[in-house]
């Protein structure tokens, strides 16, 4: 396919293709003229990855840089891969060193993943940005007092638990060469989906507990 319609079917203006190739992001057509290349199905999937990275994740092209790299690498297995995607994707501020709330947040959330059950994550939390978020929420919790042991934390971790394996069965939906653009994707697209469904479930249990919806307000 030439180049327009590669942009047809990828939903990409010709333009952020061709800075895609510049950057190195998208690899070189098969030169057909002195002016014009042929791209294959492996390009529209390469940029449809591309475009979930920068233009859903917002990932900076240095880090969609490394998760291409990682694609590449032979040595990764599938499980790296889609963690390496994810991992990419911005996840807020970094936990203040020497900050003594950051010291009792990192040892919370250890002792939560412990609870949890979550030896893979434990192992790897010095390079997970995951795990670092977490660690600057409780420190935030922390400081200003609010509930955040993990016994208050573990039933968001169990929750939690739940979600991703309804991610994964989402995610398995595709074939294994389009699950990283779905990793990515699904998993910037759905969060503001769980952030509106929290709420809307907390103004339905704040209606059962305190409002008209309350057991009992009822007609017999």
């Amino acid at each position: 396919m030439r180049l327009a319609e590669l942009s047809d079917r990828s939903g990409v203006s010709p333009a952020t293709i061709k800075y895609y190739l510049r950057e190195g992001l998208l690899p070189a057509g098969r030169r057909v003229s002195a002016t014009q290349a042929a791209y294959d199905e492996t390009h529209l999937q390469r940029l449809r990855l591309v475009r979930a990275l920068i233009q859903v994740g917002r990932v900076p092209v240095a880090a969609a840089r490394e998760v291409l790299a990682a694609l590449e690498d032979e040595s990764l297995d599938h499980n790296s891969r889609l963690g390496t995607a994810v991992w990419a994707l911005p996840h807020g501020p970094e936990p203040e060193d020497g900050d003594p709330a950051t010291e009792v947040a990192r040892r919370t959330a250890d002792a939560l993943l412990e609870h949890l059950g979550w030896p893979y994550v434990a192992e790897l939390r010095d390079e997970s940005p995951a795990y670092r978020m977490l660690v600057t929420a409780i420190a935030t919790m922390t400081r200003l007092g609010y509930p955040c042991s993990v016994d208050d934390l573990a039933p968001y971790g169990r929750a939690a638990r739940q979600l991703a394996v309804t991610d994964l069965d989402l995610m398995e939906r595709y074939e294994p060469a389009e699950q990283l653009e779905a990793a990515v994707a699904l998993t910037v697209l759905y969060e503001p989906v769980l952030l509106g469904l929290r709420r809307i479930a907390q103004a339905e249990e704040s209606n059962r507990r305190f409002g008209s919806g309350r057991s009992g307000d009822s007609e017999a």
